[in-house]
């Protein structure tokens, strides 16, 4: 156990005790009355349109063993004085206080820690390295959309007897991983790629690298495991190989890499492929169709080495991991079989979908949503769909939503494809055009909610 305890938080944060017994144990901590638990330690976060702040009150009636407030908060002073065996304290930043309490806990405890970040795969990349990483140790993984500077910390903070942490990385702008990876400390810094994700804030895909590169910023021993084949990577690989300080590990498919797949095959369910490992040619089996999976799991071999999980353990761990929910979740029903890849969407995870879907038999079709955030870049990234869908053959596109327009107007008079303004619209389309056997991805930006699609089509 790595505890850690109020007197801690008031040293760290400079808070103010307004009641509470200073050995009390900080262990399990919510953000949400919603689903907070007995004996939790509330967090009141400061939002744009509301101060969590507010609700601590509903917070004790669930069983909350303590507050943690922001120090405008208007307290009832008869309500806490009636508590018992509780805590309150109020902070000047909620956030920032417990972003102080997972860097203490990170510093109290000396295991592995594996930072993950990229613009595509980091959820499973993280997923399957967890699962590799668990043969050996007792794993604390990122749990959902926990990957920014309110989920990183919270993951940290929820750790009990671990003796491994992987903990993914997201951002929206420059400094937000620097931010994070000073938290986390890693042992070791993965990442997945650089492709067109948030380039609508940052400009341009080297502005992404940039971002992306923060994760060195918190670690003591700089070693990073990067994709090869990712062209920007590679540039940064070759740039640097010879500079003392970084540490490369490498995987890939189509550059020469320390961990490399060879003799590639794939089905609509799973890949095999072949990994010279200490002079030694090994048969992965990958039970997640499409090539991107491949790399996944090249990643984690890599991770699995480092740490010393035997060779045995590691093709396990890829055979078992299982991936989170709405992300290239294979669905087969009694009519269609349904790709179900509707958590986010930018360019190159919608390219590695569309190639995925272009591998399987019978009809193909490609229901596509906006991909949000790309600023000005919009209209060509969209665009660039366009020969992504023809190469691979697909025999029917709905487009749905504003910015899909610049794709369909891309497609017209090449392949058959529909576009339509709303989820309704497309729902209508589909439960009356479907065929028996359709092989159909459903992908686009969380923002426009594709699970009421999936859930339509599933039904029907």
């Amino acid at each position: 156990m790595y505890n850690i305890y109020l007197k801690d938080l008031l040293n760290l944060c400079n808070a103010k005790l307004i009641k509470g017994n200073l050995d009390t144990v900080l262990d399990n901590f919510s953000k949400d009355t919603r689903t907070i638990n007995e004996n939790d330690i509330y967090v009141g976060i400061k939002g744009e349109n509301f101060d969590g702040s507010i609700f601590y009150q509903e917070a004790f009636n669930k069983g909350a063993k303590g507050c943690i407030l922001n120090n405008s908060t208007e307290i009832d002073e008869a309500y806490i004085d009636a508590l018992d065996n509780k805590f309150v304290v109020l902070v000047d930043d909620t956030v920032f206080c417990l972003q102080q309490l997972a860097k203490y806990k990170r510093s109290l405890c000396h295991i592995p820690v594996i930072g993950v970040t990229g613009s595509v795969g980091k959820t499973s990349t993280k997923d399957i390295i967890a699962s590799v990483l668990s043969k050996k140790y007792k794993v604390l993984k990122t749990i959902g959309n926990y990957n920014n500077h309110i989920g990183l910390p919270l993951t940290i903070l929820s750790l009990k007897d671990e003796d491994a942490m992987v903990l993914e990385m997201g951002m929206n702008n420059l400094g937000e991983i620097s931010t994070l990876s000073k938290i986390a400390k890693p042992t070791l810094g993965v990442i997945t790629n650089v492709g067109t994700s948030h380039i609508g804030n940052l400009g341009s895909r080297e502005n992404i690298l940039k971002a992306k590169l923060e994760i060195l910023d918190g670690m003591d021993k700089k070693m990073l495991v990067i994709n090869n084949d990712n062209d920007l990577l590679h540039q940064y690989y070759l740039e640097n190989i010879n500079n003392t300080e970084l540490n490369f590990i490498t995987f890939g498919i189509n550059n020469d890499s320390l961990y490399q797949a060879k003799n590639i095959i794939q089905n609509h369910t799973e890949s095999t492929y072949n990994c010279l490992i200490n002079d030694f040619n090994y048969q992965i089996d990958v039970l997640v169709p499409g090539e991107h999976f491949v790399l996944n799991s090249l990643c984690a071999l890599a991770v699995g080495k480092v740490f010393d999980v035997a060779i045995t353990d590691i093709l396990s761990g890829i055979k078992d991991f299982e991936l989170t929910k709405k992300r290239m979740e294979i669905i087969k029903n009694d009519q269609y079989v349904i790709i179900n890849d509707c958590y986010n969407a930018n360019y190159d995870s919608m390219k590695a979908a569309l190639d995925y879907l272009g591998t399987l038999k019978n009809r193909k079709v490609a229901v596509l949503g906006d991909m949000l955030e790309l600023g000005e870049y919009s209209k060509i990234l969209h665009e660039s769909l366009a020969d992504v869908i023809i190469n691979n053959h697909i025999d029917l596109v709905i487009c749905v939503g504003k910015e899909m327009q610049y794709l369909k107007n891309k497609l017209s008079e090449k392949v058959l494809v529909k576009h339509y303004d709303n989820n309704i619209e497309a729902i209508k389309y589909l439960k009356n055009n479907l065929l028996k056997d359709d092989n159909i991805l459903i992908k686009a930006s969380n923002g426009m909610h594709f699970t009421e699609i999936l859930e339509a089509i599933n039904e029907s």
